[in-house]
């Protein structure tokens, strides 16, 4: 009798413990579905704002998608279309925030290519000039980089290819600005430092002739002539059609050479005249 009690319980239990366990699935599985309904509801609301030009809206919707259901496939897709969202209205700092989320969180996703993208775009977009502030035309550079060698068969590497071009030569555009504002105040290590540069690390610039024309005309008025020479020939051989080139060859005639001399008479006034000034104070003590 004992033992059948016995058995009674273990069997009930049992039954209690498999009805439980599958009331608690179907209820998991309800709830489950009940989420994702209730994230895809959020998601579309989200395109539907983006749509109707309410961006901040719309990345709100978009961050509830990835709070409410993280494992979910809309939470990447959410994370993609926030930083779209943010970065349609030139909200760029909250674009790269979303992106940086993204690449950290799925960095094997299947559209990490279009966030690298994004990401280099969203810092193309903010570049001003070669006098400015330089971080958004370096971000860009890396990023479009990383697209180009990481997903060289894609449109986005394509169209990378053609916006490197327009940052390198802001990179070197900066290196040229420099160089010609240490020429001007004579300071030539560093203008021939600058002029190196754009020589060696943005050698497809449209501002290689300058540069060489540059480094010719530095040399020659330090009385480097051989070194000066050396940056005409390969000026020459590379562009002897160009205007540089002609600028070039015009520094080896004759008028050049007043002009050097001119140079180093004021120079030396210059020295005589400061030493003058330290005989005086001699005299004076």
């Amino acid at each position: 009798m004992k033992k059948t009690k016995f058995l009674l319980f273990i069997v009930l239990s049992l039954f209690i413990f498999s009805c439980s366990k599958k009331e608690q699935i179907n209820q998991s599985t309800i709830k489950e579905k009940n989420l994702q309904s209730q994230v895809l509801e959020t998601f579309i609301e989200g395109k539907e704002a983006l749509d109707g030009g309410d961006v901040l809206f719309a990345a709100k919707k978009f961050t509830e998608v990835q709070v409410m259901f993280p494992q979910s496939i809309w939470a990447p897709h959410s994370n993609l279309m926030a930083a779209y969202a943010y970065y349609s209205q030139d909200y760029y700092f909250d674009a790269t925030q979303e992106l940086e989320i993204f690449l950290r969180k799925y960095p094997k996703h299947s559209n990490v290519d279009y966030a690298y993208y994004l990401m280099a775009i969203c810092y193309y977009e903010q570049i001003v000039d070669e006098k400015k502030d330089l971080n958004s035309v370096v971000k860009s550079k890396e990023y479009f980089e990383i697209v180009i060698d990481q997903f060289p068969n894609t449109d986005y590497a394509l169209d990378s290819k053609f916006k490197l071009e327009f940052v390198m030569d802001i990179l070197a555009s900066k290196e040229m600005y420099l160089g010609r504002y240490y020429l001007k105040k004579k300071k030539w290590i560093a203008a021939i430092n600058r002029f190196k540069t754009v020589l060696e690390e943005y050698d497809t610039t449209i501002y290689i002739e300058e540069a060489l024309h540059r480094l010719v005309e530095v040399h020659y008025l330090i009385g480097l002539k051989e070194e000066a020479k050396k940056y005409a020939s390969v000026l020459g051989y590379n562009y002897e059609s160009s205007q540089w080139y002609e600028n070039t060859y015009a520094l080896f005639d004759k008028r050049y050479e007043i002009n050097q001399k001119k140079f180093l008479k004021e120079n030396k006034k210059k020295s005589k005249f400061t030493s003058k000034i330290k005989s005086l104070l001699k005299l004076d003590e």
